[in-house]
């Protein structure tokens, strides 16, 4: 598992049905034309967050402790690269109510066991089979001369 630099980056987090419920209050209750933020309130450190996906894949497979952590490499972070995003959803949560229904650490629990419970969808998307049928969909046809 490749981190960029020290692993410092911070990013906020949130479970991805979280996200889909902040869009559909926004598209049912938001004002036309305002601008909400999603977040989930919930910023990590990156390298903070893959240990805690290592001791949950761990736990999961019953594998023993730290064995998920071995992976972990290091590589050269991109020029540039933001050290902080941060959100502001104060908005979101004034205005329309919304916020997270789970903690993040429930929802990530939840998104490895839809992964692990999900192998053949998951095999289909690293597989790469996924680029031949793009390819055949939506390749430019071409034109006789």
């Amino acid at each position: 598992m490749p981190i960029y630099g020290k692993g410092e980056n911070v990013r906020d987090w949130l479970y991805v049905v979280d996200h889909a419920r902040a869009i559909d209050v926004i598209l049912h209750q938001g004002k036309l034309g305002e601008t909400y933020n999603i977040g989930g309130h919930n910023e990590w450190k990156n390298i903070d967050l893959i240990r805690l996906l290592c001791r949950l894949m761990d736990e999961k497979l019953e594998q023993e402790a730290g064995t998920s952590e071995k992976l972990i490499t290091y590589v050269t972070d991109r020029a540039g690269h933001d050290l902080r995003y941060a959100i502001d959803a104060t908005k979101l949560k004034n205005d329309l109510g919304w916020m997270p229904s789970v903690t993040f650490e429930e929802g990530l629990s939840l998104t490895i066991d839809w992964f692990l419970n999900n192998t053949e969808w998951l095999q289909h998307v690293t597989s790469g089979d996924y680029q031949t049928y793009y390819q055949k969909q939506y390749a430019q046809p071409t034109h006789a001369n």
